[in-house]
């Protein structure tokens, strides 16, 4: 039996210290922090990089899909040129990104390797908040997709209502709007841009 000689002594920060990805911006990898089933809100915690609870989810949705974030990108001002409707700019987390398969994970704080097929351009309290979307790699159930033309209508108007609704409180509008669902074309602008951001506040040695 052979083993991986090449490996991370201490765990990485799941921002910092993963790679974007093998083959960016088509192929990226993700690390999820929610899955499907979770109705509380997870957030890496930038310090530590350990999952922090961020808040128990308002409503009753749940996440169509594995989210989570592409790991060396920050949605940033590149990003945010992207956006006709910028407002106050990007906001400065790491890019977001869902992951579709075939049959859901059920569990959060893994990475994966993801095929970038489209995306929501979304405003959040001004910010500009994009949300990658992409398939699971060699996904028996998604394999031939590569475009958000070629994902079910109904799972696209799901992630869309999810974002649009998951942080409305009672008796108050939301403070997220999805202004738009672009191809992949204009997804790989965005996480190419995304890339630029982290490196723009992150210099590397």
């Amino acid at each position: 039996m052979t083993s991986d000689r090449n490996f991370s002594q201490w765990r990485p920060h799941p921002w910092h210290g993963l790679e974007v990805g093998s083959y960016p911006p088509e192929r990226v990898q993700a690390y999820i922090e929610i899955s499907p089933f979770d109705p509380i809100k997870y957030e890496v915690d930038k310090a530590t990089g350990y999952l922090r609870v961020d808040r128990p989810q308002h409503g009753s949705s749940l996440p169509p899909a594995s989210y989570g974030f592409i790991p060396r990108t920050l949605c940033g001002d590149q990003v945010a040129s992207l956006c006709s409707e910028a407002g106050e700019g990007g906001d400065e987390d790491p890019l977001d990104i869902c992951v579709l398969s075939g049959r859901p994970i059920n569990r959060s704080e893994v990475i994966l390797n993801a095929r970038v097929v489209g995306g929501l351009q979304t405003i959040d309290q001004g910010e500009v908040d994009d949300k990658i979307i992409a398939v699971l790699e060699s996904d028996d159930f998604f394999n031939t997709a590569k475009d958000i033309s070629d994902i079910p209508a109904i799972l696209i108007d799901r992630l869309s209502h999810y974002f649009s609704t998951y942080k409305i409180v009672a008796d108050n509008p939301s403070p997220v709007l999805v202004k738009k669902i672009y191809n992949a074309q204009h997804a790989f602008q965005v996480v190419s841009a995304a890339m630029k951001d982290y490196l723009a506040e992150f210099p590397q040695d």
